[in-house]
């Protein structure tokens, strides 16, 4: 019954043009819809958040972030979800629904690597799939937007192996409504300068990026750490304990807090990848931001080139 309620919710929500047709995901950002827009014909993807309204209306930040999105679309990029409608619904006077309308894709890359057939998607395919995300990075990263939550879940792939990034700029839509949710967000693709609680730019997206790239291979996560610190723990036993220079200083945490350990080949832990995959998983990997390689200039690495 209860969902039932906030089925019809939503559906007075969004007014007369989208038709809720299924519950197809529920997360840190609230539950997800599949809807039909009745204009078109075409499913849609929805996703809402509560929002605090000042006097003039809805926060200056929401109405950045969701312009910001809005422009983006009018590039078209083949690897980017795009943002079709945004639908604004006053609840009370403290309060706005707000509703952004994406296009639909069926799958995410977590469904699609659960269903490739032993013993796991070739190495061709997952070259493919790997230069399409590092397209689609580049594209947020040249209009400086940082995905900030970066994981298999948050990357779509349609039915011919397109590659599409979702949920980019949402993490900054949503901080207000995370503060106020209990909701457990997954630490297991997080850069060690977020789980340190430094400062942070799109080098945190390449971190996750390497995370998904070995996992494409693993066909499970690489790092699988159950708080912050764990995590932290998780990540040295692969790439060492970085030196005392690179630690950062703006942090409560302190290098003493981890047992020293030396880095191991990550053919240790991705053993099917090729030299130079391995190569750009380590640049990918790099524990100081400043180090990690970009995603530009990834999608120039050899391994690209291997064929």
């Amino acid at each position: 019954m209860q969902k039932r309620g906030a089925w019809l919710a939503m559906a007075q929500e969004v007014g007369l043009q989208y038709e809720p047709v299924a519950e197809i995901g529920g997360g840190a950002y609230g539950t997800v819809y599949k809807a039909r827009d009745r204009l078109s014909g075409q499913f849609v993807a929805l996703k809402s958040v509560r929002v605090q309204t000042d006097q003039d209306g809805l926060p200056l930040s929401t109405v950045r972030e969701v312009a910001l999105l809005k422009r983006l679309e009018q590039f078209d990029h083949p690897n980017v979800v795009k943002l079709m409608d945004v639908c604004a619904t006053l609840r009370t006077d403290q309060e706005t629904k707000v509703t952004l309308v994406f296009e639909h894709v069926d799958q995410d890359l977590k469904t699609y690597l659960e269903k490739a057939p032993s013993p796991g998607l070739p190495a061709s395919q997952i070259q493919d799939l790997m230069r399409q995300l590092l397209c689609g990075l580049t594209f947020l990263h040249s209009n400086c937007i940082v995905h900030r939550d970066l994981k298999p879940e948050n990357i779509l792939v349609t039915s011919r192996g397109q590659v599409k990034l979702a949920d980019f700029g949402l993490a900054r839509i949503y901080s207000c409504h995370m503060a106020l949710t209990p909701v457990v967000v997954t630490l297991w693709y997080r850069a060690p300068e977020v789980l340190l609680q430094s400062s942070y730019a799109t080098p945190v997206d390449i971190w996750s990026t390497g995370c998904i790239f070995a996992e494409m291979f693993r066909r499970k996560p690489v790092f699988c750490g159950e708080s912050e610190v764990d995590q932290l723990g998780k990540i040295f036993e692969v790439i060492g304990l970085p030196a005392e220079e690179d630690w950062p200083t703006d942090v409560t945490l302190s290098r003493r807090n981890f047992s020293p350990v030396n880095h191991r080949p990550i053919t240790d832990f991705v053993p099917e990848i090729s030299p130079q995959g391995a190569d750009l998983l380590l640049e990918m990997l790099a524990f100081d931001p400043l180090r990690r390689i970009s995603a530009l200039n990834a999608l120039d690495h050899l391994y690209f080139q291997e064929g």
